[in-house]
């Protein structure tokens, strides 16, 4: 998996509502109505993740989950990164 160029990045983050860009890394936090709905929305994306074989580091508390996504033997972002960024909003319907 190649790491992208700062160019390629800043044009991913024009189709990514809700991401933000850390040092090596897009970041997002999603606010769900109650646990249920969090916990059901991290089970929907862990499966699409586990297809992907690429894996979010992610927190969650009650309704919010944070989200951090890079390629760690990329040393950054990558397409996956982006591709699955893009699959956590569609499937949070909250875009």
């Amino acid at each position: 998996m190649q790491k992208l160029t700062e160019a390629e990045i800043a044009e991913h983050m024009k189709t990514l509502p809700g991401w933000e860009l850390g040092e090596d890394r897009i970041l997002r936090k999603f606010r769900f109505k109650n646990f249920v709905e969090a916990f059901g929305w991290m089970t929907s994306v862990a499966l699409v993740a586990e297809g992907m074989n690429h894996h979010p580091e992610w927190r969650n508390v009650w309704a919010t989950v944070e989200v951090e996504l890079t390629t760690h033997d990329a040393g950054g972002l990558t397409e996956s990164d982006m591709k699955l960024a893009s699959k956590m909003n569609e499937l949070s319907r909250l875009e």
